[in-house]
Order: structure tokens, then sequence, then C-alpha cells
């Protein structure tokens, strides 16, 4: 061997040591694009049996999918700096059993997140928090069993969640009820888990376009007849979470054998009433207002009044429509009474709303005619029987030297006063109250004849002349029919 060729030897194996030894600047990006499939901004780490992030993400990624991996924790460190422009994070099919609440720190301008199909099993106090830009989460096909009521707190930007096919019990009612909601949450997906009662009366309550976008169908709900009476409603109002899964929701017969029932069917089983629904109650003069409850909030609302009558912004009507679409009637009048019509219109939607509208005859204090009537009447009896009284008792006597005036020559025979009134005291008790200076002279007839219902006039110059000597009892003028004994107003001597 020349030494030339020596030479040639020894150089090669130097710079296959050099070149097996020195290190690679571009080493990280040879292996990630091996690992991964890149398209511009779009990172596809998809079914590479990872079992971590891969480390150095470029920061122009705008949507990672680590999806089909091994991955099984999602630690605080991850990623080790900022990812302003990622929006979509896929990590279903991992076996995902642990996320730090620290996860997302560095992701905060997530719009779309995919944990669905993994081994998650409680969601902590504001486990997203950092997520303000969050409009979608899917967390179903999980094993979730607990959810803390803070768990989702901060999502402002929340329109759909998914948590189906999972292990919950509670009905999450913090996340659509008032003052707690997630204002644009619109699809909130609770649909075969282990929810056995609902909150009935909060969801009758809820707007439309949040009950158009629940669903809880294969859950193991107790049937009874709210339930019924709450998905009916659904389902006339074609919301579609009843509409599309009628079929799918059932519950549990109430009793030992457990029967699995069709809560559409209840009114059969159950024997539940069918519903029907109600309209609004008013007053006179209350200020009314109707809401337009529609199935989506961006729409154009107009109304009808009752009798067709188009509510127009520049007329003279009572009713008016307000900015959010809702109808005012400052002050209500029996005869707005009927049913008034909403119109929801936009690109995509023509809903119609209607409401029927019962005014009561009588205001919201309840001095109702019909009450005012009886009452007045009631007033009326009482003030007779308390002036019958006073006549009876506590007119002053004006013939003070005839104390004996009062008594009826006739004891046996009543007057025909006293036989209307039954609750005047007898001729005895008269006297008695003559003799304290107080005497009532009653109109009585002695010894008549009644004729056509008129009094016989026997006797009438003898009467009146005894009267006129103050002698004796005055009888009945001539004059006077038996009408005259009702009269208000005795006649005293």
């Amino acid at each position: 061997m020349s030494s030339s060729t020596g030479l040639c030897i020894r150089w090669t194996v130097w710079m296959a040591l050099v070149l097996l030894y020195t290190p690679e600047t571009a080493g990280s990006k040879m292996n990630y694009h091996k690992t991964c499939i890149c398209a511009s901004n779009i990172i596809s780490c998809s079914k590479m049996n990872l079992t971590d992030v891969p480390p150095e993400l470029p920061k122009y990624t705008s949507v990672l999918d680590l999806s089909y991996n091994d991955i099984t924790r999602l630690l605080a460190g991850w990623t080790k700096y900022k990812l302003p422009k990622l929006h979509n994070l896929l990590l279903s099919h991992n076996g995902l059993n642990f996320i730090s609440t620290e996860a997302f720190v560095y992701v905060k301008h997530l719009r779309y997140l995919d944990l669905s199909s993994n081994s998650l099993r409680q969601l902590d106090e504001y486990i997203f928090g950092e997520l303000d830009d969050l409009e979608v989460l899917l967390l179903y096909n999980n094993q979730i069993s607990q959810i803390d009521r803070t768990a989702f707190s901060g999502l402002s930007s929340l329109q759909k969640l998914y948590l189906s096919q999972n292990q919950v019990s509670r009905f999450p009612l913090e996340l659509v009820k008032d003052k707690t909601r997630l204002e644009s949450l619109s699809l909130l997906d609770l649909s075969s888990n282990r929810i056995k009662v609902l909150p009935v009366s909060e969801l009758h309550s809820l707007p439309a376009y949040i009950k158009n976008g629940l669903y809880f169908h294969n859950n193991t709900l107790n049937c009874d007849c709210n339930l019924y009476s709450l998905m009916a409603q659904w389902y006339m109002r074609r919301l579609n979470s009843a509409v599309d899964y009628k079929d799918e929701y059932t519950c549990v017969s109430p009793g030992p054998e457990k029967k699995i029932l069709r809560i559409f069917e209840l009114n059969m089983n159950m024997n539940c009433s069918t519903f029907n629904e109600s309209g609004v109650e008013a007053y006179l003069e209350q200020k009314l207002i109707l809401s337009c409850d529609t199935r989506h909030r961006n729409v154009s609302k107009s109304w009808m009044l009752p009798g067709n009558i188009v509510v127009s912004p520049n007329s003279n009507q009572s009713a008016m429509v307000l900015t959010d679409g809702s109808l005012e009637i400052p002050s209500i009048k029996l005869e707005d009474s009927g049913q008034y019509t909403c119109f929801a219109v936009n690109e995509f939607l023509n809903e119609t709303v209607y409401v029927w509208v019962k005014v009561y005859n009588f205001t919201l204090s309840g001095h109702g005619e019909t009450l005012n009537t009886a009452y007045t009447t009631l007033v009326g009896c009482l003030a007779s029987v308390v002036l019958v009284l006073i006549y009876l008792y506590l007119t002053p006597c004006r013939c003070f030297c005839c104390p004996g005036q009062g008594k009826s020559k006739n004891h046996h025979e009543d007057s025909i006063h006293s036989s209307m009134l039954s609750a005047t005291p007898t001729h005895e008790d008269l006297a008695t109250k003559a003799e304290l200076n107080r005497h009532v002279a009653f109109i009585d007839p002695k010894d008549l004849q009644g004729q056509n219902g008129k009094v016989n006039p026997n006797g009438e110059e003898e009467l009146d002349e005894q009267v006129r000597q103050g002698k004796g009892k005055r009888k009945k003028s001539v004059a006077d029919s038996i009408s005259s004994v009702f009269s208000d107003t005795p006649i005293v001597v």
C-alpha cells in the first residue's frame, strides 16, 4: 500500500467520525418533519404513536392534530413558549387521564378544543379558565363523573359544549340559568349520561334559543308528568332538541318494575294530561311587555296585534316594539285581550311565535267589578241593619207626657212591619222602651180588612181626631197602601 493510499483511507475515516459526532443544527427540524406532516400552518401528528407532544413547535402553528396517539397526561410544560396563533387543538383518542390546570397558559387563543374519546374522570375548578376565546369544547366519550361548578367559568365565548357519553349524574344548571349562564352558549349536549332528575321548573323558564340546543336524551330520568309537560311544550314549539331525538327521550317508570318508557307517551302510560301552552294574564292599566321568545337571537322581529293589526313605529298605537324585539303595552285595556303574533326573520330563519293575552276586568290591586259589586251589596245590607236598629232603639221620643202611647191596643195581633222584620222586638218590649222615653210608633192596622192590597179606610176621621188631640195611638192613613210599610222613615210621635 502506497503512502498516498493510506493517507486517503485515514482522511475518509476521520471525516466519517466527524460527521458521526458533529451535532446537526437542523437535526430537530429534520426529526420533526419525519414525525409530523406539515401543510403551511397546519401540523398533523396523528397516529404517530407519540407519548408526548413534540417539542419546539413552530410559533406560526394554527392547527395542531395530536389525535390517535398515546399521550396520557397533558402537563403544564407541554409547550415551552406561547403559541399565539394556535386556535385548533385536537387531542382525541389518546387515553388522556390528566390535564393540568396550567396546561393552556400558553395557548390562550384556542377556539376549538377536542378532548373527546379519552379517559378523563373529572373536571377540576377553573381548568379551562384561561381560554377566553374558546368557542367549541368536545368532551364526549370520556368517563367524566364529577364536574366542578367553576370548571367552565371564564369561557365567555363558548358556544357549543359536548358532554355526551359520560357518567354525569348532576344537571349543570349553572351553565344555562340566569346570572350564571354562559351568555354565548347555544348548544349543550348532555345525552347518554346518568342524570335522573331535571330542574324542570328552571328549564321551563329558559329562553327558547337555549332550549333549542339543550339535549339530554338517553339518560336515566325518572318518569313524571312534569317531565312530559316540559318535553311536550318543546315539541310543540318545534325545538330541535325535542324534534330531532323524539324517540330517544326515555325515562324509568316508578315502582319495582323499572320499565323504560318513552317520555312522549307518558300521557297514555301514566295518564298525564295533554299539554296546552298557557298565555299571559294581565290586569287593567298594567304595563305589559311581551317577549318574542324565538329559537335564534340574531333575527329581525315584528309584531301583529289582535285583529291582524300590524305594529308600526310611526303610528299612534299604544303598543310599541322595543330594541330587543319585545312588545310593550304601557297601559293595557280590556279590549287588548287576544292573540299577539311575533314574526322573527333572518336570512336562514322564518319563525312565528304566538302569545295569548287575557286581560281581567279589574286592576292589579284586585278591586274587580264583580268583587266590588259583592262588597257594595254586603255593605248595603249591613248599613240597612244598622239603620233599623238605630230606628228601633235610639230614636228620641217627642211626647214626654205620653209614656203609654207605644202600646198596641191588640196585643195578639202583629203589625205589618213586625211581620216583615223578624228581628224587631215584640210589642211588650216596645212598651218597656217607651217607659224609658224611647218610643217609636209604627203604623199598625186595627181590625182592618185588606182588599186588593189596600187597607179598609173605616174610622179615618175618628183616628185623625185622636191624633190631633194627642190621645191614643195613631193608625194607618187611608191614603197609604201596604207598600208604605217598607219605607225607610218611621213615623215618630
